[in-house]
């Protein structure tokens, strides 16, 4: 009997070793191999150069690399379009001229608020978008520049596939100048900057896609500054006295893409912004066939 009750106790003394105790030691020798898999995983999320003590952050992190330098022309003047040989386009840029800050008149103002709930905006209807506007096509826009002609043309890819002169031969803009949706562009060099002054629009366009007011009084400067191959600074200066009290400026940045050029594209066919064609309205008037 006393035999039989020893090797009771010592099965049970053996079942709580087993229950209790070796889990434990299994949990232990396992965490140090889990924590090699993690930092090994966490290596391979960092490309080369990330693994181990002091990597960088995670897939996706890594810095950019450093832009190449602004390209020039022989004469050391900056490029603002693809250099030879290359393609490429700039970014879409600045949305939204105005802001907070800016010295609307009372009216236009009210207008630009009721352009915000009503996007009648003329873009959407195949119509050519000057000022700042033609940056904010879609697909990015084509500068190309024509020494030998000296001009600069700025075509916009996703719009109504019209195309803007800048004209750098240092004539004066014209007299009489009939008033159009590109107006007359004007342009010349002040070292790396391309300083262009538009005069002579019409009221037919948004000059940026949020509708800031503008009237036939708009006179438009621009400055184009390459700092590096793929960044444009474009600063922006209003000053039309039948919408505003002051002149006033804003300043963007346009990205480069290497690699794309202007293509076929038809505005009619594809114009995928119903919306922007009625705003909160219940019809939009068709008299015309093509440009309503």
């Amino acid at each position: 009997m006393r035999n039989r009750l020893i090797i009771v106790c010592s099965a049970l003394v053996l079942a709580l070793i087993t229950v209790l105790i070796v889990p434990s030691l299994l949990t232990a020798q396992a965490q140090p191999q889990a924590q090699g898999q993690q930092i090994q995983g966490q290596g391979q999320g960092q490309g080369q150069g990330g693994r181990g003590r002091g990597g960088g952050g995670g897939r996706g992190q890594q810095p950019a690399p450093p832009s190449k330098p602004t390209p020039r022309w022989p004469d050391g003047r900056p490029m603002i379009g693809a250099p030879a040989g290359e393609k490429g386009i700039w970014g879409s840029c600045c949305g939204n001229l105005s802001n907070a800050q800016t010295p609307f008149q009372p009216w236009a103002r009210a207008l630009l608020e009721y352009r915000r709930s009503n996007e009648f905006e003329p873009h959407t209807r195949c119509k050519p978008s000057g000022g700042a506007r033609q940056f904010v096509t879609p697909y990015g826009t084509e500068i190309v520049e024509a020494p030998d002609l000296q001009k600069v043309f700025i075509f916009d890819i996703g719009g109504p596939h019209t195309f803007r002169e800048i004209f750098l031969d240092g004539k004066p803009h014209p007299k009489d100048l009939v008033p159009s949706y590109y107006g007359d562009s004007r342009g010349h060099w002040e070292g790396d900057t391309l300083i262009v002054e538009t005069t002579g629009f019409n009221e037919g366009f948004w000059m940026d896609r949020a509708g800031s007011p503008h009237t036939e009084k708009l006179k438009f400067t621009e400055r184009f500054t390459r700092t590096d191959y793929n960044t444009m600074r474009y600063e922006v200066t209003v000053d039309d006295p039948g919408a505003y009290t002051a002149p006033w400026t804003n300043t963007f940045q346009m990205r480069w893409n290497a690699g794309p050029e202007l293509f076929e594209y038809v505005c009619q066919d594809n114009n995928f912004a119903p919306e922007l064609l009625v705003g909160q309205e219940e019809k939009v008037d068709r008299t015309s066939t093509i440009i309503p």
